[in-house]
C-alpha cells in the first residue's frame, strides 16, 4: 500500500508541475500577446487638429493620412513606438553611449567610446536651430511615441527578458538616434586615420606612394570615363614592417569577414532613356541586418502648404525625426549612399611635464575643458569618466599618444530636420537645392523628377579647407604644416552633376568626381570603385528605352567580375609542379575550373575558394602589422587604411620584385601557393572539404533579434531562417551573414504604382506578429513587390 501511495503522490506531482508549466507558458504568450501593437480602433488624441487614419495593408505597410503634418508626425510616432521601441531604444543609448544601463559592463567598452563624443550634451544645441515648424513637429512625434509606449497593454517583451523598465522618450532622444547613424557610417575614419599614421611612420614617401595609392583602374567617377593617376613605381625595398608573420592565434583566415565593400547603391536613369519619360530612381542601403530590420516602411498623405494633396512613400527609421528617408513624393524620388567623404581630422597633441594640464595643438598650449561623465551600469556602481575637450575636440589616446578628434558631426548644425523639405520639392533643381542643407552623417544625393531629369550631389555638412584638397587622411602634425577645416562649408559650394550625356549617374561609395568638385569631398576611404563600375556598365547595357524592373534589376547583379583575375591567377600558380603529391591542391584547381559560375552564387566552391584565395595573400602579407595595428585601435587592419589594396598586391603578382617577398619565399608562385595551402586548412579546421565548401554554405544569412544573442534558447523565433545567400563585396548584390542591402527599392516619380520594394525584415519587431519576418522570403529571392501599400485590412484611427 505504501508503495502505492507513493507512485499516486509522484503522479499527482508530475501533474502539477505540468499543470504549472502550461499555465507558465499561458502567461508568457499572454504578456507577450499584451505587448503586441493595436491595429484597430480608435484612440483619442489630444493636440490633434483632425483625425488622423492609420491604415495599414496585409504586410503590415501603413498609409497615415490627416490634414495636417505635425499630426502625421504623432501617428508616426505612436506606431514606431508599438511596433519598434526597443529598437529606437538601442539606437538613441549607442548614439550617448547608454548601453550600460540596460546591458550591464559587458557594454562599457563601447558605451565609453561613444560617450567621449558626449553627443546627449551636443544635441542640446541643435534643438536650439530648429525654427518652431521643425520643433513642433519633433515634439508631436515624441508625444506619439510616449502615447504609443503607453497604450501598450504590456511593455515590450524585450524589457521583460532584461529586467529594465523602459524611459520615455524625448526630443534629445530622437537626434540622437541620427548621431547612432554618425557612428554606424563614419566610425571607421577615426581608426582609418590612426591606421595611416602608422604606415606613415614607418614607411619612406615611395613607399608610401606605392602601398596607398589615391586611385586605381576600377573607379568610375560621374563625370569622366575613368580617374586620372600615374601608378607609383614599386620601390627597391619594403618596409621593415612587410611581410612579418603574425602571432599564432592570428594565423587564421579571419580576413574574410573583414567587411571591405560597405556602404550603399544608388543610380538613376533619365528620362531620355526610360520608357515613359520619367527618371527611374533605384536605392539599396546596405548596413547591418538584424530583426527588426532597421527601416521601417511608410507612406504618408497630406495636402501641402498650397493645398493640394501630397503622397509619399519610402522608408523611415524608427526614433529618428518622422520623415521619409529614401523615397518618393510623386514628383521627385531619392536616395542615398555613404559619401566617403574626408569629415574627421585626427589632431595629434603634444605634452610637457613642464606645462601641466596642458596640451600643444597646431594653435599653440592650451588648457583643455574637462567634464566628468556618469556612466550607469545595470547590477554595478555607476562609472565616472573624465572627458577632455579641446577647440579641436575631444581628446582620445592611442597608442599612447594623445589626439583631438575633430568631427563636423560635433557641429550643432549637423543635425537637423531638413529631409522634411524634401517631401514638398516638385523638381530636381529643388531637390538638390535642398539636399545640400540637410544635417545627416554626409551622403551621396542621387534624385530623379517625373520630367527625367536626374542629378546628384552631397547631402549632410562638408568640411570648409583653407585649401581644397588638403584633406588630412594621415594624423595631423604639430608643426602644424597642414591645416584642419574651419567650419563647414556653404550649401551653395556643394558640387553636382545634373543630367550627364550618358543619362544615368550611380555612386556605390567609391570616388564620385575626377574634376574639381573631388578636391572639395577629399577622400574618406572610398571604395575601390569595382562595384560602381558594375553598376555603371550594367545601366549602359539596359539600353535607350528600359523600365522599373530592368532598373531594378541591377541591384541583383552578382556577377564575379572582380573576383574572376584571382581565380585566374590561382590557377596559373597551380601548375603541374606545384600538384605533384599534392592531392589537395589538384581538388582546389579542379573547383576552380569546374564549380565556378562566373557569380556569387550559393553552388559555387570555385568562388568561395578565390575569394579566400585573395583574402589568405593579404593575411601572408599584413598580418604581423595587423597585430601590432590592433594595440591601437580594435578596427585598425591595412585593409582599412586603403581598399585599394587588392591592386597592391596584383601589381607585385604581376611584376614579382624580389626583395618585396615576405620572409621564408624564393618567389611569388610560392607565395601564391602558401596561400592555397592556408585556405585548405582552414577549411578542413572548420571540418570541411574542398567540395562541399560553397559559397552558400559560408555566406548563410545569422539575421536575428539583439536579444537572440543574449536570451539563446529564444533565438529560434528571434531569428530569420538560415538562407544561403548569393552576392558579395565588390558587386551590386552586397551580401553577408548579417550585412548587405538593408532595402531594394526602385520608383519613378509620379508612377509609384509601378514602383518595387522589398526589405530582410517585416514591420513589426515582434516575434508573434505577422508581420515580424513578412516579406523576408521576397528579399532572400530578389522577388520585387509593390512600394506603395495595397488595399487596408487594418484600420486605427485617432481622434
Amino acid at each position: 500500500m505504501r508503495t502505492r501511495g507513493i507512485k499516486v503522490w509522484s503522479l499527482r506531482l508530475l501533474v502539477g508541475l505540468l499543470v504549472l508549466l502550461v499555465l507558465a507558458a499561458l502567461a508568457v504568450w499572454l504578456y507577450l500577446r499584451a505587448s503586441l501593437a493595436r491595429l484597430d480602433g480608435e484612440i483619442k488624441a489630444p493636440g490633434l487638429s483632425a483625425p488622423v487614419t492609420v491604415a495599414r495593408d496585409e504586410r503590415g505597410v501603413p498609409l497615415i493620412s490627416g490634414d495636417r503634418r505635425a499630426d502625421i508626425a504623432y501617428a508616426t510616432g505612436f506606431v514606431h513606438a508599438q511596433e519598434r521601441f526597443f529598437q529606437m531604444d538601442l539606437l538613441r543609448r549607442v548614439g550617448a553611449g547608454e548601453l550600460s544601463e540596460l546591458f550591464g559592463a559587458r557594454a562599457l567598452p563601447r558605451d565609453r567610446a561613444n560617450r567621449l563624443h558626449r553627443f546627449r550634451a551636443r544635441v542640446a544645441a541643435s534643438l536650439t536651430l530648429l525654427n518652431p515648424a521643425d520643433r513642433l513637429l519633433l515634439e508631436r512625434y515624441v508625444a506619439g511615441v510616449n502615447a504609443g509606449l503607453n497604450s501598450l497593454s504590456a511593455n515590450p517583451f524585450e524589457y521583460a527578458l532584461i529586467g529594465v523598465k523602459p524611459r520615455p522618450w524625448s526630443v534629445e532622444d530622437s537626434l540622437l538616434v541620427v548621431c547612432a547613424m554618425y557612428f554606424d557610417l563614419q566610425g571607421t575614419a577615426e581608426p582609418r586615420e590612426l591606421t595611416r599614421g602608422w604606415i606613415r611612420e614607418r614607411s619612406d614617401a615611395a613607399q608610401l606612394a606605392f602601398l596607398l595609392p589615391e586611385a586605381s583602374k576600377w573607379d568610375a567617377p560621374l563625370d569622366a570615363a575613368g580617374v586620372d593617376f600615374t601608378q607609383a613605381p614599386i620601390p627597391p625595398a619594403p618596409p621593415a614592417w612587410w611581410g612579418k608573420p603574425g602571432k599564432p592565434q592570428a594565423n587564421k583566415l579571419a580576413s574574410v569577414d573583414f567587411i571591405d565593400a560597405v556602404g550603399s547603391n544608388n543610380w538613376a536613369v533619365a528620362g531620355s532613356r526610360s520608357k515613359d519619360g520619367a527618371a527611374i530612381v533605384a536605392d539599396d542601403m546596405h548596413l547591418g541586418l538584424s530583426l527588426p530590420n532597421i527601416w521601417y516602411r511608410l507612406a504618408i498623405r497630406y495636402p501641402d502648404a498650397k493645398g493640394a494633396p501630397r503622397r509619399i512613400v519610402g522608408v523611415t527609421l524608427p526614433g529618428a525625426p518622422p520623415v521619409i528617408i529614401a523615397g518618393s513624393n510623386g514628383r521627385v524620388a531619392w536616395g542615398y549612399t555613404n559619401s566617403y567623404a574626408d569629415l574627421l581630422d585626427l589632431v595629434m597633441l603634444g605634452q610637457d611635464a613642464r606645462r601641466a594640464g596642458e596640451l600643444r595643438t597646431p594653435a599653440g598650449w592650451e588648457k583643455p575643458a574637462t567634464v566628468v561623465e556618469t556612466i550607469l551600469v545595470k547590477g554595478a556602481p555607476a562609472e565616472r569618466m573624465t572627458v577632455q575637450d579641446t577647440s579641436f575636440g575631444p581628446v582620445r589616446d592611442a597608442g599612447g599618444k594623445p589626439y583631438a578628434i575633430h568631427w563636423l558631426a560635433h557641429a550643432p548644425a549637423s543635425l537637423n530636420l531638413h529631409p522634411i523639405r524634401l517631401e514638398t520639392v516638385d523638381t530636381l533643381d529643388e531637390a538638390l537645392a535642398v539636399a545640400a542643407t540637410i544635417g545627416i552623417p554626409s551622403q551621396n544625393f542621387v534624385g530623379g523628377d517625373d520630367k527625367g531629369n536626374i542629378g546628384w550631389t552631397i547631402s549632410g555638412a562638408l568640411p570648409r579647407r583653407s585649401q581644397p584638397g588638403s584633406g588630412a587622411t594621415f594624423p595631423l602634425l604639430l608643426d602644424g604644416g597642414q591645416a584642419t577645416f574651419d567650419g563647414a562649408l556653404a550649401p551653395s559650394d556643394y558640387p553636382r552633376v545634373v543630367n550627364p550625356p550618358g543619362g544615368q549617374i550611380s555612386t556605390a561609395n567609391s570616388r564620385q568626381l575626377n574634376g574639381p568638385g573631388a578636391r572639395i569631398l577629399g577622400d574618406g576611404g572610398f571604395d575601390i570603385g569595382a562595384r560602381n563600375r558594375q553598376i555603371r556598365d550594367a545601366l549602359a547595357a539596359l539600353g535607350p528605352r528600359t523600365d522599373v524592373a530592368g532598373v531594378y534589376g541591377v541591384a541583383l547583379d552578382d556577377r564575379a567580375l572582380f573576383i574572376a583575375p584571382w581565380r585566374a591567377r590561382a590557377i596559373k600558380a597551380l601548375d603541374a609542379a606545384a600538384l605533384q603529391g599534392k592531392p589537395q591542391r589538384a581538388q582546389f584547381l579542379e573547383l576552380l575550373n569546374k564549380s565556378w559560375s562566373g557569380r556569387a552564387s550559393v553552388e559555387s566552391s570555385g568562388y568561395r575558394l578565390s575569394r579566400h584565395f585573395m583574402w589568405a595573400l593579404g593575411d601572408l602579407l599584413f598580418e604581423g602589422a595587423d597585430g601590432e595595428l590592433a594595440q591601437i585601435h580594435p578596427k585598425s587592419k591595412v585593409a582599412l587604411a586603403t581598399p585599394r589594396w587588392p591592386e597592391v598586391v596584383a601589381r607585385l603578382l604581376d611584376e614579382q620584385p624580389a626583395a618585396w617577398l615576405p620572409p621564408g619565399h624564393a618567389n611569388w608562385q610560392s607565395v601564391q601557393l602558401a596561400a592555397i595551402d592556408r585556405v585548405i586548412a582552414e577549411l578542413a579546421a572548420e571540418g570541411l572539404p574542398l567540395d562541399k565548401a560553397t559559397w552558400g554554405e559560408r555566406n548563410t544569412a545569422a539575421i536575428a533579434h539583439p536579444i537572440a544573442a543574449a536570451v539563446p534558447f529564444l533565438a529560434r523565433w528571434l531569428s530569420a531562417p538560415p538562407d544561403m545567400l548569393p552576392g558579395d563585396a565588390h558587386m551590386p548584390r552586397v551580401s553577408g551573414r548579417n550585412f548587405g542591402q538593408s532595402e531594394r527599392m526602385t520608383v519613378s516619380p509620379g508612377r509609384e504604382e509601378q514602383g518595387v520594394f522589398n526589405m530582410p525584415g517585416g514591420q513589426s519587431g515582434h516575434p508573434l506578429s505577422p508581420y515580424f519576418l513578412d516579406g523576408h522570403a521576397d528579399w532572400v529571392s530578389g522577388k520585387p513587390t509593390p512600394l506603395l501599400p495595397g488595399a487596408a485590412r487594418h484600420t486605427l484611427t485617432f481622434k
